[in-house]
């Protein structure tokens, strides 16, 4: 073992694609032996292990506390502290116990914290075949250093970002890292300095798989000094976005806290100057009117209503992680999603067969054998066809790929994509490969094509795929549509090449000719005299779902925007098929080329980008959100989970997805299904309604007990309400009738309408004037009960347990007409569309009984039993409140007809 001083600088190389593989060895100090054991341990104590740093999670006890950081909450905590100080030990009791309950709802709700960065670490391979001291010997990843020299075999996970120095047929497969669909071809060339991460075939990165092929490269980059570590990086960087909700319920709950704590402050000022009441009952009608204005069980009821909705999304195969995300969707104005596997199956299909004479095209999708192959609308078979057959023959044996169906009636591909596709064309057109295989000449990269000596019958036969322009090269002939060989058109191929690649099709060609020998090898080929039958032009296809998703949230007002890592022309021919509204194609180059003012004007145009790199996924979305857009971002890859962190709303693919990309997101698809996205974007807006009714419903309840109370001050007069009674009625309402609303069905044409401002308020104009003139009414009703029942030589204890049983029940009538907006509730909907609003009347009623008649109730909440006659009062008070807002809506339609 040598100990020599180390001449490996260690830093990594970020332009080595661009230098050739000497010039790498070179710059980095190494060679192609690699480094010594010495020169490694001085390194790795140097720079530390090829290890990407992990998180920092949030702890139990920080997601608690998190809970009660509400305005709302805080002044129910000090209204809490202060009933503690003046001795009422019943009231802080319960203050504190709805304090606790609130946050308990919404911290068992909430589950674990994201931690992509831990998942992106899970990806590097654990071992490596390293060069060390002049052999080949198994390490741990960790300890591969810059300048260390790595073999790569077909399975192996790439250990660190490679300058390749040898390559056998070696194909990586990289659509995690650069959204490109099928694996990418490896050569020792270097490439251009600006060229993406897709584009660089000399390199290897860490994190990809190989697909096929050997190969060796010297390390240039560990760590966060990876292409993944950079992405690592822009995690770490990305600070997660508040949500259209969280904003709003923070102005609402700021708004509401400031305003309790105003009024009753001017309470105490007012009470005080005109009547010199007592400080200590100063302080508790204070604390009575603060927790009256305060709706105290909102976040209980908004954690409730967001936790059905992922409860009903999950039902839907669409995993929710953090409960506010699914209210967003509701609100997006756009949904940018990868297009590899999310929009199209990531399963390469042939769409086309070109021959001389002819242009068939091949139905169905993906790898099942499910589909027939036609020519001019008619199904074509083989025998009547020979060129056609020619062209299945070729995809039969010229092909080391099989289709097997799944037990479950699936089909899953053995081997690469491109070889899948045809192979899957051949069993479409019912060729029966009968033939035995003597010898092949694989795949590579450096020739470009994969031949096969086969025995057919009495004959050999070497069949012939690959590259069009290098089986051209070729061939002496072209097979006709009768089966017989003619001269070759070279220019007529040339061109059906190029009509293929501009509809976005990946164009593989097809040839053969008669063996002599029983062996075959590279200079065999090379030789020629190749009669080429034509090509097969395939595609990853769009998801037939995707289609109809696409056009239901485009009504909606959403605009739809595809980002990927692949070629343009295959992009924007994916987009038009799928109904993407295209205002022009943007590529990586053109990303990079713009400044962020020029990239906010670009984005809103454009709708499809072409060849982006993570960086510029992540700067479309925050160019997006510079001008105003809700984002959803859409994807399945390493190189999606950066931008998924930033969106608003970050949607990632539960199958096909990697794990780093499922924890940087909000939501998980369970079926990688796009239109599951527009169940959810449905589901959100039905979220957002039901709070806005539960808010409107709530607030009347808050607004009456804390007028009851201010007016009682105001006025010198005995309170109606206690502040512990008025708890009572905000922690059965919120937990019963509020809850109800919950439940409540999407309203017609919800998919209709355009996406919710995110800059406004949880509340409009005609909600504000329904919430004072209810919280009016309601307060006026009750004082009058209470006062009649006081005038009546009621006991103090009767007319106040009369005055809250006034408040309930008038709350459960405005229930009956809360649950429709607009519409009058008069109507058979009330009865059938939501069993549990009934349900929750009988359960808020049943509670109520209980506090009026169980004598622990009545010693504890200051009530005692009342007649059944005396409920008529509280029933009329209903009645009327329920007439008052029917009419409302009522004069409302009918200015809306004129």
């Amino acid at each position: 073992m040598t100990s020599s001083t180390p001449t490996v600088s260690g830093e990594p190389l970020p332009d080595a694609h661009a230098l050739t593989t000497e010039q790498v060895l070179g710059r980095l100090g190494t060679s192609r032996a690699g480094l010594n054991s010495g020169q490694a341990a001085a390194l790795l104590e140097r720079h530390g292990p090829n290890a990407l740093p992990e998180a920092e999670q949030e702890t139990w006890w920080q997601r608690l506390l998190r809970q009660f950081n509400d305005p709302m909450i805080y002044v129910l905590i000090a209204a809490g502290v202060l009933t503690a100080v003046l001795g009422q030990v019943i009231d802080t009791i319960v203050i504190f116990a709805v304090v606790l309950v609130n946050g308990l709802v919404g911290f068992l709700q909430e589950g674990r914290a994201a931690d992509a960065l831990a998942s992106i670490k899970n990806m590097l391979s654990p071992e490596s075949e390293v060069r060390r001291d002049g052999g080949w010997v198994k390490l741990p990843s960790e300890e591969l250093v810059i300048g260390d020299v790595v073999r790569l075999r077909a399975g192996d996970k790439v250990p660190a970002d490679l300058r390749l120095l040898e390559v056998a047929s070696l194909r990586i497969e990289e659509s995690a890292l650069t959204g490109e669909s099928v694996p990418s071809e490896k050569s020792l060339e270097p490439a251009a300095g600006d060229a993406g991460v897709g584009d660089r075939p000399g390199m290897a990165f860490s994190g990809t798989t190989v697909a096929a092929g050997t190969g060796t490269g010297v390390v240039t980059g560990t760590a966060a000094g990876t292409e993944i570590g950079k992405i690592t990086t822009m995690l770490d960087d990305v600070q997660q976005v508040e949500t259209p909700l969280t904003r709003a319920m923070g102005r609402f709950s700021s708004m509401l806290a400031i305003v309790a704590v105003v009024l009753a402050t001017a309470m105490i000022v007012v009470s005080w100057a005109l009547y010199r009441t007592g400080l200590v009952d100063l302080l508790m009608s204070a604390i009575g009117f603060a927790v009256a204005a305060i709706p105290e069980g909102l976040p209980a009821v908004m954690a409730i209503t967001l936790a059905l909705g992922v409860q009903t999304m999950a039902g839907r195969k669409a995993i929710t992680r953090r409960m506010n995300s699914v209210e967003t969707l509701g609100s997006v104005t756009t949904i940018c999603t990868d297009k590899t596997g999310t929009l199209t199956r990531n399963e390469m299909t042939v769409r086309a067969v070109v021959t001389r004479d002819s242009t068939y095209q091949v139905t169905g999708t993906g790898y099942a054998p499910e589909g027939e192959v036609r020519l001019d609308g008619e199904t074509a078979a083989l025998d009547d066809h020979p060129d056609l057959a020619g062209m299945a023959r070729v995809a039969a044996y010229a092909n080391d790929s099989d289709v097997v169906e799944q037990p479950d009636g699936s089909w899953a591909l053995q081997g690469e994509p491109t070889d899948g596709s045809i192979t899957t064309f051949a069993m479409k057109a019912n060729y029966d490969n009968t033939g035995r295989r003597l010898d092949e000449v694989p795949f590579d990269s450096s020739f470009k094509y994969m031949a096969s000596l086969d025995e057919v019958g009495d004959d050999l036969v070497i069949h012939l795929k690959g590259a069009p322009d290098r089986l051209l090269d070729r061939a002496d002939s072209q097979l006709g549509r009768d089966g017989t060989p003619q001269p070759l058109e070279r220019d007529f191929w040339e061109r059906q090449i190029e009509e293929l690649g501009s509809r976005g099709l990946r164009v593989l060609a097809a040839a053969y000719r008669r063996a002599d020998a029983g062996s075959l090898s590279v200079a065999e080929v090379d030789a020629g005299g190749f009669t080429f039958v034509g090509l097969y032009g395939m595609i990853d296809p769009p998801r037939g779902e995707a289609v109809d998703a696409v056009r239901q949230v485009q009504e909606a007002g959403i605009t739809v925007r595809m980002i990927t890592g692949d070629h343009a022309t295959t992009a924007a021919a994916i987009a038009e098929e799928i109904g993407i509204a295209s205002g022009g194609t943007l590529t990586g180059a053109d990303i990079e080329d713009a400044s962020d003012e020029e990239l906010q004007e670009m984005v809103r145009e454009a709708s499809v980008y072409a060849r982006t790199s993570p960086e510029h996924k992540l700067r479309l979305v925050r160019a997006l959100q510079a001008n105003g857009e809700v984002v959803s971002m859409t994807g399945d890859g390493v190189n999606d989970a950066p931008s998924l962190k930033q969106a608003d709303v970050g949607v990632a693919m539960g199958v096909k997805g990697t794990e780093a990309t499922k924890d940087a997101a909000d939501i998980v698809l369970a079926d990688d299904n796009f239109a599951t996205i527009a169940d959810a974007v449905k589901m959100g807006r039905t979220i957002f309604d039901n709070l806005r009714k539960a808010i409107v419903f709530m607030l009347p309840t808050n607004g009456a007990q804390g007028l009851i109370i201010f007016v009682a001050m105001l006025a010198g007069m005995t309170l109606p309400i206690t502040p512990l009674q008025v708890l009572w009625v905000n922690l059965i309402t919120a937990v019963t009738l509020s809850l109800a609303l919950s439940f409540e069905p999407s309203e017609p044409g919800i998919m209709q309408r355009k996406p919710r401002d995110p800059k406004a308020g949880l509340l409009n104009s005609e909600s504000v004037i329904r919430i004072l003139y209810v919280s009016l009414l309601v307060a006026g009703i009750t004082i009058a009960a209470f006062l009649w029942a006081d005038s009546a030589g009621f006991r103090i204890e009767e007319s106040r347990t009369l005055a809250v049983n006034t408040l309930v029940v008038a709350q459960i009538f405005y229930l009956f007409t809360a649950r429709f907006t607009r519409v009058s509730a008069l109507r058979s909907e009330l009865f059938t569309t939501n069993p549990i609003s009934w349900l929750c009347v009988a359960v808020m009623f049943a509670l109520q009984l209980v506090f009026v008649y169980v004598p622990g109730m009545q010693y504890a909440f200051g009530t005692t039993a009342v007649s059944l006659r005396s409920w008529l009062i509280p029933v009329v008070a209903g009645v009327v409140v329920f007439a008052v807002v029917e009419g409302d809506k009522a004069i409302r339609r009918a200015r809306h007809r004129n």
